[in-house]
């Protein structure tokens, strides 16, 4: 089971864990786009670990990091299950957009230009997914919102963290774009600290690791001199 920590004051959970209620994602980024760019887990290493295993989970993804609502995930699950090989695809997809985001987004923590064909295949997604949108007079003044279909198309989870890519991409907070620096670790998060130091996507872990790593080092040293 992986550590616990907060982020300010949201409890989050080091890489995910399961539960017989399906994965408890650790959400971190800041942003909807960077915290599915984290779902690939362990980027360094030499085997990662693919945490979106399947439809259910990119499901799970979605619904606790705000992405959909619980009942729209509750009913992807459903439509997954009646169409399996759609789902399939659906998943695909989500990975694939994933990757796009990550090599934006950690060419941006690098000060780099993001690549071309990342680019490019960001731009190819964006029609769909403002054009998903619509203006919601219900709650008295006009505000964006989704356009919900019955049922749900499968790919109706990503729309948002497209759209959230697109609004970093063009935000004030852009050179806050940072990458965790563990050992193993590359995940992405905004740094929002005061003085910009923010150096790991969660002190408690990967923080601490590098802490123990030194301290292991610093005493080996003296062992040996």
């Amino acid at each position: 089971m992986a550590d616990q920590g907060t982020v300010g004051d949201k409890a989050v959970r080091f890489g995910g864990f399961r539960t017989g209620a399906g994965y408890v994602f650790e959400l971190t980024g800041g942003a909807l786009c960077l915290d599915l760019a984290n779902t690939l887990d362990n980027r360094k290493a030499p085997a990662p670990r693919e945490i979106l295993a399947g439809f259910e989970d990119l499901a799970a993804w979605g619904a606790q990091a705000g992405a959909v609502p619980d009942a729209i995930a509750r009913a992807l699950r459903r439509e997954a299950r009646a169409h399996p090989r759609v789902a399939a695809r659906a998943l695909q997809w989500a990975r694939q957009v994933r990757e796009v985001l990550y090599a934006i987004f950690s060419a941006v923590a690098r000060a780099h230009v993001p690549p071309g064909a990342a680019m490019d295949r960001l731009n190819l997604e964006l029609p769909r997914a403002f054009g998903s949108r619509r203006l919601d007079r219900a709650a008295g003044s006009p505000a964006w919102a989704w356009v919900e279909h019955d049922p749900p198309e499968l790919d109706r989870v990503l729309w948002p963290a497209v759209v959230s890519a697109a609004e970093l991409l063009t935000s004030t907070e852009l050179d806050r774009v940072r990458e965790c620096a563990g050992e193993r670790c590359s995940w992405l998060f905004l740094d929002r600290s005061k003085n910009g130091s923010r150096r790991w996507c969660d002190m408690t872990v990967c923080g601490n690791r590098s802490k123990a790593r030194r301290h292991y080092a610093r005493v080996k040293s003296r062992l040996e001199a």
